[in-house]
């Protein structure tokens, strides 16, 4: 990012243009916002601590999952491998320019891993605690609806056009229920699966969501049951916590077929890992689980690592 911002200050550039997946996109819009600031990265984290005129910005996507090309947020690693977060209004793109012909002929796994990531987005703006709210629900319902009907599809066909836009306008409307719902709890369980071990974010969201969706319908088994009829329009659910669980179980279901590891040590995680990343998650990325519909203590969610290790 420094290296990026550097060059555009002494290249006197006029506009930034990010074309790529979720960090690509990230990058580019501090970058915007750097090439005209002297506000170092850490003071830029948080919530709107970003000053400074940013230079206008366009958002490409070439992926179908992180919705960064609709969002004011800018997750990047720090210089210790940390995740650094930072929300301001100054980061939303001017423009963002959809074309699924971008998407064609991504391989599996990198179809897969966005995918997801997107669904997760979905369900977990769907079901904020804190800033669910009418606009965000109909763009999660949409967006989920249209991940689930194509996700196979591009998975066994990565050249079919319509399925590859349906995916890409999916991701698109689960960037913005999220930038206005919050994420939660999967992606504080995710977090140090990328930072410490570096696994790409959409993997390690999927590698976290059944565990966390499970303890959360405990909380809000309302609301997972309405996703299953999104999700599975075509089954018949018994009671509510019949229909969330199938839905929650559906969703897994679709890490299972993508081909991805499965499992937490697939990736390098080990026992003597969990704890100190439960402790994490619990301690410094507070905010996801404040707007989980079910608050986590440590060893909850050392519980959660461990069912899928």
């Amino acid at each position: 990012m420094r290296q990026a911002a550097k060059i555009g200050k002494e290249s006197d550039a006029t506009v930034v243009i990010g074309l790529g997946g979720g960090s690509s996109m990230d990058t580019a819009k501090i970058v915007a916002l750097a090439i005209h600031s002297t506000q170092s990265l850490d003071d830029m984290v948080g919530n709107e601590q970003a000053t400074g005129t940013r230079l206008p910005l366009i958002a490409i996507p070439t992926t179908a999952g992180t919705g960064s090309e609709m969002t004011f947020v800018s997750v990047l690693t720090g210089d210790k491998g940390d995740k650094k977060a930072i929300y301001s209004s100054k980061l939303l793109p001017d423009i963002a320019l959809l074309d699924a012909a971008l998407t064609l002929g991504m391989p599996r796994h990198v179809t897969a891993a966005p995918a997801l990531d997107a669904m997760v987005h979905c369900i977990e703006a769907y079901t904020s605690r804190t800033k669910k709210n009418p606009i965000s629900d109909a763009l999660a319902v949409k967006g989920l609806q249209l991940l689930t009907q194509n996700f196979m599809t591009v998975l066994e066909d990565g050249n079919d056009i319509t399925a590859r836009e349906n995916m890409l306008l999916g991701s698109t409307l689960a960037g913005m229920a999220f930038v206005n719902a919050s994420v939660a709890a999967v992606h504080g369980l995710s977090y140090p699966l990328g930072a410490k071990f570096h696994v790409p974010h959409g993997h390690s969201n999927a590698l976290v969501m059944g565990p966390v969706f499970r303890f959360n319908i405990e909380a809000a088994s309302r609301h997972y049951a309405e996703l299953a009829s999104v999700i599975m329009p075509q089954r018949q659910f018994a009671d509510e916590q019949a229909a969330a669980h199938a839905s929650v179980d559906e969703i897994e279901g679709y890490l299972n077929k993508s081909g991805l590891p499965t499992r937490l040590s697939e990736v390098g995680v080990t026992e003597a890992d969990l704890l100190p990343m439960a402790t994490e998650v619990v301690e410094k990325i507070a905010r996801l689980i404040a707007t989980n519909p079910r608050d986590m203590s440590i060893e909850e969610v050392r519980q959660m690592y461990q069912s899928v290790l």
